[in-house]
């Protein structure tokens, strides 16, 4: 442990964070001075006795995680980040919230250099260092013991908002339950949300009776004893059995003598008068703004130096690891690089000429990919068995069996999602989830997110329709295709048979900048037919042609099940003098970032196109165009067997060659419906 300041010192300390936030806040005329000010005292205590990072290495593999759950006090981890050493200047600091700044107005991952999830959304962040907390399990077991990544932590500042969301109690429960004893938690009990005090919504639990019943050990301490905060993780540290809750008792906005322990210091700058006040009553210079004492720069000179000699002696101890454990050495690096063999795309192709449920052809790739791709883990909430995304003989993720690859989230879609992000983000895993397509909506925030920080996570969402039947409208995913495709940086993929299955994983397993969503049927189909010779990597494109008749007057455009329909639309079209290109799109996203070449390869332009597609299917007429048809669904489903469905609602190979003639005979102005 690094030589603890003198009480002055240290108190000069906390006061630049406090002033670094509230001078940024100022500035930027935007933003929340309250939670930094705050929480100032216990970051400061955290990031100089405990947090080992190096500034140089911002991403070593066993550096302690720090996660800013409540993202709205951004200022907080930017200024502990600039005088912590990492790249992050003063200038970067004055520019918080402005156009291209490196201090955007919630914290980014991938942006920022030492921000380790994008938070901001309450509840992500608690859910995300869950996931870290779990990676850093598994890793460890299947690595063994005195591996170069079983000492580091997870650590986080979460909020009472946090609290509030439904997420972070799925995810508080899930940790419990898998006693994830790294993961510290410290929770800025302030009383303070934006409407007011907690009391007005938040009153009516025992915040630390809760965490005890869900496993967790829970402490409290005042939030401006220094020892006192610091005893607390010692004592969280203690307990490897169990995650750990501090209530740290704290008054929002301290120092500010007209807003501290007020709503109004929560999202809204302190105000000239107010600042001038606050640094008046801390004993703080007026001028310059954004002020370091040099003896407060000198202070975290000498913190930097402590943790860069214990990243040192890591390397060593790593280095003696590596030299004794060269099995063991080869995994972590495929882990650490989510290594997956060049050849990846070709070994799940190998006998993926298949016809059946995508979900039981994503079942075979499962197996194959799980066993070329260390890296791979996978889970659902509560529906493996339907899913079909169990890895097989892999084991399910536990106390006493963290090595294995099955993660049972349970019923907790919404933290699902959240704690696979934080899988990601860590780095050292490539997760995969799985659940009900209809049940997306209940994980669309960390789907979201990780869009947005460019994450490797793959979405295994089955009972893709209104064809899974029976259980009716409640279970039938209607909007949810169009809801998944507009967001940026999500594949959506639809695959229709076991090539584009196998092309799915491989394009899943591969792609680094954004996750993948995989829809997949619960019910069988009718082969697909392509020609001779077809070069698969035409379908990795995101669409391409299956049937090319000479003298096409239509281009028929499907997805998943629908393909086979389609295919069967054409013949039936062929019979009565018309002939029909046929063109698969898996992945409307990645065709539509192909060069205009490619695009007019498959759909020459001047072809009339009709779409059919079992949903809203909005999203279509860019393709078809204002003289196109798409056949989709205007409403809900029904309870009744599939194929009876594909009746009701026009989805048969007859009905869908009946609507493609009544629209090629209709007047050419008059767009289809």
């Amino acid at each position: 442990m690094p030589q603890i300041p003198s009480t002055a010192l240290a108190e000069k300390a906390v006061n630049t964070i406090r002033m670094l936030a509230a001078d940024g806040v100022q500035k930027a005329n935007s933003g929340h001075p309250g939670m930094p000010m705050g929480a100032a005292d216990m970051a400061f205590v955290l990031w100089t006795r405990h947090l080992r990072f190096d500034p140089s290495e911002p991403r070593w593999i066993d550096r302690d995680r720090f996660v800013l759950s409540a993202g709205h006090g951004s200022m907080l981890v930017y200024s502990l980040l600039h005088l912590a050493g990492f790249d992050l200047s003063v200038e970067d600091l004055k520019s918080f919230r402005q156009p291209g700044s490196r201090t955007p107005g919630h914290p980014e991952f991938g942006h920022t250099p030492g921000v380790e999830v994008t938070s901001g959304p309450l509840g992500q962040g608690f859910a995300n260092g869950v996931g870290m907390a779990l990676g850093q399990a598994m890793l460890s077991a299947r690595l063994g013991p005195g591996n170069p990544v079983e000492e580091h932590w997870v650590f986080g500042i979460v909020s009472d908002g946090d609290l509030m969301e439904g997420v972070a109690a799925e995810a508080a429960s899930f940790a419990g339950h898998n006693r994830l004893g790294r993961l510290i938690y410290l929770y800025d009990d302030n009383e303070i949300t934006i409407d007011g005090r907690t009391s007005l919504a938040f009153s009516g639990e025992d915040v630390t009776r809760r965490f005890e019943a869900m496993g967790w050990q829970v402490q409290s301490v005042d939030g401006r004893d220094h020892d006192g905060i610091s005893r607390a993780i010692d004592a969280a540290k203690g307990d490897l059995s169990r995650p750990s809750l501090i209530r740290v008792h704290t008054t929002i906005g301290y120092g500010s003598p007209g807003k501290a322990g007020k709503s109004s210091v929560h999202g809204a700058p302190l105000g000239e008068e107010e600042l001038k006040a606050t640094k008046e009553f801390l004993g703080w210079p007026l001028e310059p703004r954004f002020l370091v004492p040099d003896d407060v720069r000198a202070l975290w000179g000498e913190v930097i130096q402590g943790k860069q000699a214990e990243h040192a002696a890591w390397k060593q101890r790593a280095a003696a690891w590596r030299a004794t454990h060269p099995g063991e050495a080869a995994l972590l690096d495929a882990h650490v690089n989510r290594t997956v063999p060049a050849d990846l795309t070709a070994r799940l192709l190998e006998g993926a000429d298949a016809s059946d449920a995508t979900r039981k052809l994503s079942q075979g790739m499962i197996q194959k990919a799980a066993a070329l791709v260390p890296s791979l883990v996978g889970g659902s909430a509560d529906l493996a068995e339907s899913n079909l995304t169990d890895i097989k003989g892999a084991g399910g993720v536990g106390p006493g069996n963290y090595a294995a690859r099955n993660v049972h989230y349970g019923i907790r879609e919404h933290a699902m999602g959240a704690i696979a992000n934080g899988l990601a983000y860590d780095g050292n895993h490539i997760p995969f989830v799985g659940t009900f397509f209809v049940f997306s909506d209940y994980m669309r925030p960390p789907v979201r997110l990780a869009a947005l920080a460019g994450l490797q996570a793959i979405y295994v969402w089955t009972h893709d329709s209104i064809f899974l039947g029976e259980d009716g409208p409640t279970h039938q995913p209607v909007e949810h295709l169009t809801a998944a495709r507009v967001i940026p940086n999500l594949h959506v993929v639809r695959p229709a048979d076991g090539l584009e299955t196998a092309l799915a994983w491989a394009h899943a397993l591969t792609r680094r900048e954004g996750p993948t969503g995989l829809v997949l049927t619960r019910q069988k189909f009718a082969k697909i037919e392509r020609p001779a010779g077809f070069d698969p990597a035409k379908a990795a494109r995101g669409g391409y042609v299956i049937a090319d008749p000479p003298g096409a007057k239509v281009t028929l455009v499907a997805t998943g099940s629908e393909l086979a329909t389609a295919q069967g639309a054409a013949a039936l079209l062929a019979a009565k003098g018309v002939a029909a290109r046929l063109v698969s799109v898996p992945c409307l996203t990645c065709f539509e970032a192909q060069p205009d070449a490619v695009r007019r390869e498959v759909i020459p332009a001047g072809q009339r196109v009709a779409v059919v597609e079992a949903g809203r299917a909005i999203e279509w007429w860019k393709l078809a165009g204002s003289d196109g048809l798409v056949i989709g669904i205007d409403g809900f489903g029904a309870s009744a067997p599939e194929k009876s469905l594909a009746e009701s609602y026009g989805f048969t190979p007859a009905r869908v060659a009946e609507r493609v003639l009544g629209w090629l005979s209709a007047p050419a102005e008059s767009p289809g419906k």
